[in-house]
């Protein structure tokens, strides 16, 4: 049987911005980056006049997923500038990247914009896809166009991935193997 994906959003999942200020979770430290995305937001600007985008991650975090019993993909609005970016900055190799199809669109159905390319991606293989953003909507979704075992998981925004969700993560996959 092949891995589990592992489907890993960036902002609110390695990165918690939405922290208190003071208030970060022990072991992670500001990184000044500068995303595609996040220049693409201020069109108003040359470039060069872009200020750098504080992000926080925690070193330990890498070698936390290479650790965990899945093979990861970067499911983030970050798209290949996770490998450029995220990836180097806490030891992950370069991962496969889901591109989304309408980012920021988000269907009448109430589902993240995320959430038909994620099943899509999936095809049918087991995942677990972390984010701050999943509700309900996307939950019913992933149940009624997913043929395989699917984990919606939750994280929050002002602390991110912690040893707890690790630990669910792992919890999680080995009860996949011991169902086959």
């Amino acid at each position: 049987m092949s891995k589990p994906l592992l489907l890993l959003d960036v902002d609110g999942v390695l990165n918690p911005f939405a922290a208190p200020p003071g208030r970060m979770p022990q072991g992670f430290r500001q990184h000044l980056m500068r995303p595609r995305a996040w220049i693409a937001q201020h069109p108003h600007l040359l470039e060069a006049d872009v200020e750098d985008l504080p992000v926080w991650l925690n070193a330990d975090h890498g070698a936390e997923l290479l650790d965990l019993p899945y093979d990861l993909v970067w499911a983030t609005t970050w798209e290949d500038d996770s490998n450029r970016l995220i990836g180097p900055a806490i030891g992950l190799p370069a991962l496969p990247v889901i591109t989304w199809s309408a980012p920021h669109a988000y269907p009448p159905d109430g589902t993240y914009f995320k959430t038909a390319d994620i099943v899509r991606y999936a095809a049918g293989r087991p995942f677990a896809w972390v984010d701050d953003q999943l509700g309900p909507a996307d939950r019913d979704y992933v149940a009624r166009n997913h043929a395989g075992p699917a984990l919606l998981y939750d994280t929050d925004p002002e602390t991110g991935l912690g040893l707890d969700d690790f630990e669910a993560l792992a919890r999680w996959a080995g009860n996949l193997t011991t169902q086959v």
